[in-house]
């Protein structure tokens, strides 16, 4: 054990030497970079005292119990917790990307054990660093040319926010308009590479001594997603897009959604303007109800907006935690519902977005409509189109829907409700800690766009959470709906031939009229799914022999 510790220190001074040489190389202020690479051992020598004492730690502490007996549980609970807490104090001590890493962390509710979840949950989104005006004003400097005393009209000293890898300021043009400046923190695009590389020494080690630990597809995320989240001019494309989709695709909640304006003329790859919003955060239920707004339309439009992404346009918002998504009244919108006001949706950090192709957006959404319509054989059969293999497709539905194979394939309507009680939220934790080998072996298996629409899914679940107590009954009508749509959709677009359209129209008359009778009527009309399935197959039988 201390022999692989001492090859980790090792291996550690000599990739901060490697990747200190290369940083000061290729960095356009060799100065800073030197700078930046005097702080790298100390930095690397953490990390490795840190995996060393995670991994003998877990092994002195199991060492000699029966597993799955309670004091190995015992054992294990303890272990995760002091884990956990080392790794969130070594995140804070690094800082930038590893936050990063913490939040992602904390995102993954019962993909990581519950003690990690917890542990960066109750911190990791709310103490971010913060730069000094001296360090925004160098970012200005370097990228602007100006500083921002000049570059606005007002520009407040004090950030209104600030998160892993940014924070944000007040400032208003010089045409009087009230905007966000977004800055990045300094130096992070000169760190990151040896950053990430150090968080892949200390994750590869704990692999070596654990092989059921194999979280190496989070590094490989983080590798992938980092540059593009520190690339602003690629969040206010993302945003754009967005928009466009909205517009284009989903042009019937279009006017419910709204993207701040980017001024591409005062920003840069690291500072973005944007218009400035006036709104409540998503999960604000106090300031939502003093608005004139119904919780439960929130939530609503928050499920329909992603579902829309998700299944229709496959361009999908990565990040929609509450801190991501703000609400206010629709403007202009005389409307009013039982004299509530409608809502309108304002989302904010395009930062991190991914793109499903077209294959796996169908196999996605059919997935999710069998998961909805406890449609046994569909569930596997695009469980495994997606990846799971046949052997895990019960873990994956699981993992997305956070229940237990029995409700996951039960017919009552609210087989997936997820009301937030202490009963739920203790079988699926106890699932989750008696699989863990079998869960780290999905997720080595899936493809990293699926990981980050888990990430997606515990975002809104903890968003519908706040709002409502739970992931309510409308919450999985809507995913029914919009992900038949794209499936009938995608077929339409496959099959040109009239007869072949008018197969396809009437398998969506029939849909609508189960969905109808599932979610409204309820239980009673269920043996309607026998009867619709054989008008269907006549169907089918009649048309492909005229065909």
């Amino acid at each position: 054990m201390w022999r692989l510790a001492r090859k980790a220190v090792t291996t550690a001074l000599a990739l901060g030497v490697g990747g200190g040489a290369a940083t000061i190389a290729t960095s356009e202020d060799p100065a800073k970079a030197l700078k930046i690479c005097t702080h790298l051992p100390p930095r690397l020598l953490r990390d490795s005292v840190a995996a060393a004492t995670i991994a003998f730690d877990y092994q002195y502490s199991l060492w000699g119990l029966d597993p799955g007996s309670k004091a190995w549980q015992d054992a294990k609970h303890d272990t995760h917790l002091r884990s956990a807490n080392l790794l969130q104090d070594l995140c804070f001590r690094n800082g930038g990307i590893y936050i990063k890493l913490g939040q992602h962390i904390a995102q993954l509710e019962y993909v990581v054990p519950e003690e990690y979840v917890q542990t960066m949950r109750e911190s990791m989104l709310k103490r971010c660093p913060v730069s000094s005006l001296e360090q925004v004003r160098g970012v200005f400097k370097k990228d602007i040319g100006e500083l921002p005393e000049k570059v606005f009209a007002e520009f407040d000293p004090v950030p209104i926010a600030s998160a892993s890898l940014a924070q944000v300021h007040v400032a208003t043009t010089h045409d009087g308009k009230k905007v966000a400046v977004k800055v990045q923190h300094d130096h992070l695009t000169d760190t990151s590479v040896i950053d990430i590389a150090t968080v892949d020494l200390v994750v590869n080690a704990l692999h070596y001594i654990f092989p059921t630990f194999d979280y190496r597809w989070l590094v490989d995320e983080i590798r992938e997603s980092a540059p593009k989240e520190l690339d602003f001019l690629c969040e206010a494309e993302n945003s754009a897009r967005c928009l466009i989709n909205f517009r284009k695709l989903s042009p019937h909640i279009a006017n419910s959604i709204y993207i701040p304006k980017v001024y591409l003329n005062l920003s840069s790859s690291r500072i973005l303007t944007m218009e400035y919003m006036d709104a409540m955060e998503v999960t604000d239920v106090k300031g939502i109800k003093d608005a004139g707004i119904r919780p439960v339309d929130v939530s609503n439009l928050v499920n329909k907006a992603f579902a829309e992404m998700i299944f229709k346009h496959g361009f999908v918002h990565c990040d929609p935690h509450s801190a991501n998504m703000m609400i206010r009244p629709l403007p202009q919108d005389s409307k009013k519902w039982f004299g509530w006001k409608r809502p309108q949706l304002i989302l904010l950090d395009h930062g991190l977005y991914r793109e499903l192709d077209n294959s796996t957006r169908i196999n996605y959404a059919s997935l999710w409509k069998a998961l909805v319509l406890s449609d046994e054989k569909a569930i596997k059969e695009y469980s495994v189109k997606l990846g799971a293999g046949e052997d895990l497709h019960a873990f994956f539905a699981g993992v997305l829907t956070m229940k237990p194979w029995s409700s996951v394939i039960d017919p009552s309507v609210g087989h997936l409700i997820l009301d937030g009680n202490n009963t739920d939220r203790s079988e699926v934790q106890m699932y989750a800690s008696l699989y863990f080998p079998q869960i780290s072996e999905l997720l080595r298996r899936l493809p990293r766009v699926i990981l980050l629409m888990l990430k997606t899914n515990d975002c809104l679940r903890a968003v519908n959470h706040a709002l409502v107590g739970g992931s309510p009954l409308e919450s999985f009508e809507t995913i029914a709906r919009v992900s038949c749509e794209a499936v009938f959709e995608a077929k339409r677009v496959e099959r040109t031939f009239f007869l072949h359209r008018f197969i396809i129209w009437l398998e969506e008359v029939l849909m609508e009229v189960r969905l109808f009778l599932y979610f409204k009527m309820g239980p009673p009309f269920l043996s309607t799914k026998e009867a619709i399935a054989r008008v269907k197959n006549s169907a089918y039988q009649q048309f492909s022999t005229i065909v």
